[in-house]
């Protein structure tokens, strides 16, 4: 299972990012970096507690996370 990971500017200057599968699994952040980190955290939880809850059969994972720059 792949997730979409998209991220913008809002007026305001914020950033927004969501996870287009997972509905409601957005965040803000006050840079593009931090927002998409916080909507992974968010995303995690999610399938977590689908998981806990026996809403979805387990599924293979593969977490890759990009090292710091």
């Amino acid at each position: 299972m792949n997730f979409t990971l998209e991220c913008e500017r809002e007026e305001d200057g914020r950033w927004l990012a969501e996870v287009v599968e997972l509905p409601g699994a957005l965040a803000y952040g006050t840079s593009a970096n931090q927002a998409m980190a916080k909507a992974d955290v968010v995303a995690l939880r999610v399938l977590a507690e689908r998981l806990e809850n026996e809403e979805v059969d387990p599924i293979n994972i593969h977490i890759s996370i990009p090292l710091a720059a």
